[in-house]
């Protein structure tokens, strides 16, 4: 075992510094949307092949040079419906939100757009298009990245500040970092607070998100196959995480798709878990960019 390693099996240790969240909070709560529905997979997008990920369908088979219509539409639902069903909930709670948005798909919609603006939700980004980004090429995925911000500022008003693509690249973390005008990354599970990294000189703040606590696990096995199941694991999280806030506060990330979470019979499983956060003292409900300014604030950049 000897030589560098480059990933880092510490991280915080034993003893987890006190993030101090505003009004004492025993925990930080962000609820994420992902926003994909136009940005998928699709020969329409001059992509190879359709959609395979995160459909009623579970994982299906791309369709290589052909439209796959019953997956097309399982998204069409998520921006038509899912969407607006998710926007009355959180907005008549007065939640705020981190919108994940796929930026080709934010340019086809401007309607959703809109309401995330007029809600004060932040719309961070989600990369130019919801495909994999792990052999492409640098200089092409640094395109993608310029294109996101030209987007965002022309469709949003603002820049995006935070960036999570998921699918990523063994590149993505330092082209984010060298663009220069991003606050923080999600491209991150390994924790249960933000951390510093530095990539090519620069540092960047990561604010950890969830696969585990996420929708998706509608469409995987094992996963959730009803919407109990969810409550349960989302209210358990919550538990444990609160408990240990008493004297080592920690943050919790939801992670939402509009096609999804955005159904009837899951939907209900999201409304009783809002009223029980909102049940508790002490929690601080947060966007990724709050989280990331009070970090930088507390913590700053080494």
């Amino acid at each position: 075992m000897s030589g560098s390693y480059p990933r880092d099996m510490v991280g915080y240790g034993r003893h987890t510094p006190d993030p101090a969240w505003p009004g004492n909070a025993r925990i930080a709560v962000q609820f994420v949307i992902n926003f994909e529905e136009g940005g998928e997979n699709n020969i329409l997008h001059g992509d190879p092949a359709s959609e395979s990920l995160l459909t009623e369908f579970g994982f299906v088979s791309p369709r290589v040079g052909q439209r796959y219509l019953p997956v097309e539409s399982m998204f069409e639902f998520g921006s038509r419906a899912g969407f607006w069903r998710l926007h009355r909930l959180f907005t008549e709670r007065q939640v705020p939100i981190t919108i994940f948005g796929v930026a080709s798909a934010l340019e086809r919609n401007p309607g959703p757009v809109a309401a995330m603006v007029e809600a004060g939700w932040e719309v961070a980004s989600h990369g130019w298009k919801w495909i994999d980004h792990q052999d492409l090429p640098e200089a092409e995925e640094r395109e993608h990245i310029r294109k996101v911000v030209e987007i965002h500022e022309r469709v949003v008003g603002t820049r995006p500040l935070g960036h999570f693509l998921g699918r990523r690249s063994p590149n993505t973390v330092r082209l984010v970092a060298e663009e220069g005008g991003f606050v923080y990354s999600q491209d991150s599970y390994a924790d249960e607070l933000p951390y510093w990294v530095v990539e090519s000189g620069r540092p960047l703040l990561m604010v950890p998100y969830t696969a585990d606590i996420n929708d998706h696990r509608f469409t995987t096995s094992p996963g959730f196959d009803w919407g109990e199941p969810f409550y349960q694991y989302l209210r358990d999280a919550f538990d444990v995480l609160y408990a240990e806030g008493a004297h080592s506060p920690k943050m919790m990330q939801i992670g939402l798709h509009c096609r999804l979470i955005g159904r009837p019979g899951r939907f209900g499983a999201l409304q009783r878990f809002v009223e029980y956060v909102q049940g508790h003292d002490r929690v601080w409900l947060a966007r990724g960019i709050d989280i990331a300014n009070h970090w930088r604030e507390r913590f700053p950049a080494p």
